[in-house]
């Protein structure tokens, strides 16, 4: 390469040389004055035909010459530019820098194209290309170029990390003590203490980090997507001096799909959950709600749980899919008999997961399987999405007693749709009706309780429950959305006689009672064992309800820098029990709010 350096440099040298050594056209030839006037006339005039003859041949010569040289040096450089390609970085002849060398996109050696140098005299060199605007509502160079400003590509996959940073606010008129997610089931009424005072939180728990991971490999397209925030088990001390917030995972899932097949392994969320577009596992496409609540909207159904998803796609707009879930039987515990604790879970874990060393224990005697179709055609420009799931599990029991093993099947069915009713303006209506699966429900329904039949022998009884939500959302513009919902869930009593209640006998003047007696005979006190029986507590619940409005307004948004969003919540959250104890409210309630400052990385 330095040998050709030094030939490319000497035939340019020669050139110039030859060039600066031609003779300039207006030249005058010389003249000779000893002459007489008429001859040295002819004879200057001949002289000066013949040397400009000569001169013409020579300067043809010269022009050959330097041609020649000139095509030399271009062979030169053509045969060392694509091998060492700084070389065409080299300034021009005129020594001007060019005024633009455009932007790179790329970690791989790229020669970049430089803009035309202006025809002003002596311009001043743009060495950097000009910035771009912060808030950019047009696309940008990067865009047109389909570089992702923080993807990396290692080998044959691409990595792009994103999330959000969130500082969140909320208010509530009653104490619920559950944290930035509100515990719908468990309002306090305003006879005790806790229904009587309000609390506020700052929080920034609801944060989020997510990692996509993108290649292609023996013919699939795989996509790889993991997610976390901060909102894992929570010390006794956590709001007491550091709030040193616990990592937690939410989603951690590998896709595949080859042609019309579709495979998906790991924690998603559910299929039974509404998605906005096809069988989508991306959360983008997996309808949530807008809330700032962490537990969404009362009457949505969701999960979020380790499974196997298989999917076909007939075309484009219409694909069905099977799904194998993670179960766990969720029972209520009211009047449930010793012997049988802890054949369930009883969704009793708070805020610090006092009850996570039960969950284990629980049997579930198979997974359960969820199958889904959905549509999602067009009307002209607008998208629609329709959708109808369906859920089959099973609980299982062991009466220590009796010896009996018994068991139940349970299913339900839903249908949800997401219409784009005109441009920007979606409606959404999702419902959801089961006999033994309440937990989809938030856990806000048993999926059954343990009663005892005629012949004293107990058994697992599923629960009928439903719930619905219905709303729109509504982008006005590229900054400002509107949205609102109204959910509802129902959950239908199930209860029987455990036994009956023998009145105590009076004892003697100064011994002790005897303890009441329970037993299968019959007397006018019987003793109820499930759920919604006469006399049950107030904490189990016939209805719960919840309206909300919000409004997300984007103060900056672009690509190569993320979005600043100000998300603002109103939700009325009211829970209605089957049993109202005599001076008891009739039901439970709160008025709360929540603001958010967001800031989503590009």
């Amino acid at each position: 390469m330095h040998k050709l350096r030094i030939r490319g440099a000497c035939l340019l040298v020669v050139a110039l040389v030859l060039a600066c050594s031609l003779p300039a056209f207006s030249q005058s030839p010389p003249t000779q004055a000893t002459q007489p006037a008429s001859q040295a006339g002819a004879n200057s005039a001949a002289a000066e035909v013949s040397l400009l003859k000569q001169q013409i041949a020579l300067q043809q010569q010269q022009i050959s010459q330097l041609q020649a040289a000139m095509a030399e040096i271009k062979k030169q450089m053509d045969r060392t530019s694509p091998a060492h390609p700084e070389l065409a970085t080299l300034p021009a002849a005129s020594g001007r820098q060019p005024s633009s060398l455009g932007q790179v996109a790329s970690l791989s050696p790229v020669i970049p194209k430089a803009a035309e140098v202006s025809a002003s005299p002596d311009p001043e060199p743009a060495l950097l290309p000009s910035p771009e605007p912060f808030y950019n509502n047009g696309a940008s160079r990067n865009d047109e170029e389909g570089v992702s400003p923080l993807s990396v590509k290692i080998g044959g996959a691409t990595f792009t990390p994103g999330g959000f940073m969130d500082f969140t606010v909320f208010t509530r008129s009653t104490n619920v003590g559950s944290g930035i997610g509100t515990s719908f089931g468990g309002i306090p009424y305003s006879n005790g203490a806790t229904g009587q005072l309000s609390e506020t939180k700052f929080s920034m728990q609801n944060s989020r980090i997510s990692l996509d991971v993108n290649a292609k490999y023996v013919g699939f397209d795989w996509h790889g997507h993991i997610e976390a925030d901060f909102l894992g088990f929570a010390p006794p001390n956590l709001y007491d001096s550091s709030n040193s917030n616990t990592f937690r995972s939410r989603l951690y899932w590998i896709d595949g799909r080859k042609g019309h097949f579709e495979f998906l392994g790991g924690q998603s969320w559910t299929l039974l959950t509404p998605n906005r577009t096809g069988l989508s596992a991306n959360p983008s496409d997996i309808f949530y709600s807008q809330d700032m609540d962490t537990n969404y909207q009362v009457g949505l159904v969701w999960a979020r749980q380790a499974q196997f998803r298989m999917i076909y796609h007939f075309t484009d707009t219409a694909a069905a899919g099977i799904s194998i879930e993670d179960p766990q039987q969720l029972y209520a515990t009211a009047t449930v008999p010793s012997s049988m604790a802890g054949q369930g879970d009883n969704g009793s874990g708070g805020i610090n997961n006092a009850n996570v060393a039960n969950n284990p224990a629980t049997p579930n005697p198979m997974p359960d399987i969820i199958a889904k179709v959905a549509f999602d055609p067009k009307v002209g420009k607008l998208h629609e999405h329709i959708e109808f799931a369906g859920l089959m599990d099973a609980v299982r029991t062991y009466d220590p007693t009796t010896k009996v093993h018994d068991s139940a099947v349970g299913a339900g069915v839903a249908a949800n749709f997401n219409l784009e009713l005109f441009k920007n303006f979606h409606f959404v209506l999702n419902s959801f009706y089961n006999d033994g699966t309440g937990r989809y429900i938030f856990a806000l329904a048993p999926d059954f309780v343990i009663n005892r039949d005629a012949d004293g022998n107990y058994h697992p009884s599923l629960v009928h429950s439903a719930s619905g939500l219905a709303g729109f959302e509504y982008q006005v513009n590229p900054k400002t959305m509107f949205y609102s919902y109204y959910g509802g869930a129902w959950a239908q009593r199930n209860y029987g006689i455990d036994c009956y209640t023998q009145p105590a006998v009076t004892p003697p003047p100064g011994t002790t009672p005897p303890p009441a007696v329970c037993n299968q005979i019959y007397s006018s006190k019987p003793s109820y064992i499930g759920y919604g029986y006469p006399g049950a507590p107030n904490s189990q619940n016939k209805t719960i309800q919840e309206p909300t409005f919000g409004v997300i307004e984007t103060f900056w948004k672009n690509p190569h820098y993320g979005a600043l969003s100000l998300i603002t919540q109103y939700s009325y959250v009211t829970r209605a029990p089957w049993v109202v104890a005599s001076g008891a409210p009739k039901n439970a309630h709160l008025s709360m709010g929540y603001v958010d400052l967001r800031y989503t990385l590009p």
